[in-house]
């Protein structure tokens, strides 16, 4: 006979119900439908064949629901902020009005040249294609002026331009 899991008695088993039934978004709809069957005594493989979440992140489940009640079912991904951003708002507009301008060499801004730039600035190694991505990311983009011929005629040019 499968081993019953030991679930805390936050909620009854009615409650859990109406709470899974009444969920607007579909992660915590799920959870709370975790914890209703296993309360009304589905096995933890029972409950992955109709759920179709896995038994390691089920037992994750029940483990939140012990520790935090039914606040542990809530969806909490919208509040991860993500990474911090590598160059604060001061550095960004320095970064900017740098980009502005020529480059060191004299040339072209490109992903090294800014990646060298910025960790000068940061103090710490940014890589190359970092560079290009805030490169982009400040809609700059390389513009190359278009190659004109030695031996163009410029009047000849300018009359081909009209017709």
């Amino acid at each position: 006979m499968p081993k019953r899991i030991a679930i805390a008695n936050h909620l009854s088993t009615e409650e859990l119900f109406v709470r899974y039934r009444e969920a607007a978004e579909a992660t915590e709809r799920s959870h709370f439908q975790i914890m209703w069957l296993l309360a009304t005594g589905k096995t933890v493989k029972e409950v992955s064949v109709v759920t179709g979440y896995t038994k390691i992140w089920i037992y994750q489940i029940i483990k939140r629901y012990n520790q935090d009640g039914a606040s542990g079912l809530a969806n909490k991904r919208h509040l991860n902020q993500g990474k911090e951003s590598l160059l604060t708002d001061v550095q960004q507009a320095q970064l900017w009005q740098v980009l502005s301008e020529k480059a060191p060499d004299g040339g072209l801004w490109n992903g090294r040249k800014v990646a060298d730039y910025l960790s000068e600035l940061t103090g710490q190694k940014i890589d190359r294609r970092r560079g290009w991505e805030y490169l982009r990311q400040m809609t700059f983009r390389l513009r190359v002026t278009r190659p004109e011929h030695g031996q163009a005629d410029l009047i000849e040019q300018e009359d081909w331009k009209k017709n």
